[in-house]
């Protein structure tokens, strides 16, 4: 017979997975019709309206993994340094 704690927690996992779907299904959609609207208004070529659903698609992915990454690990994403690092960075390179 299981743990009490592993089948709270598998089931803790479980709602993490249902919500990260979730997300990424709605801010997926979302944005490609965002990005048909505006394709579809803005552009004549197929080649331009194409690829602007695929941006839109893009930018609904690249926010659905930002947040679900939240969701997962339950902090910001691990950036390579902070801001004031980053701007000494560049001071220092662009001496």
């Amino acid at each position: 017979m299981e743990a009490k704690g592993s089948r709270t927690a598998d089931l803790l996992l479980d709602q993490k997975w249902d919500a990260a779907i979730d997300l990424t299904l709605r801010r997926v959609v979302y944005s490609t019709v965002g990005g048909a609207a505006a394709a579809l208004t803005l552009f004549r070529s197929p080649t331009t309206r194409w690829s602007a659903i695929a941006f839109g698609a893009g930018i609904g992915l690249g926010s659905a993994l930002r947040d679900c990454s939240y969701i997962f690990n339950g902090s910001d994403p691990i950036w390579p340094f902070s801001v004031g690092e980053a701007a000494k960075h560049r001071a220092n390179a662009s001496e």
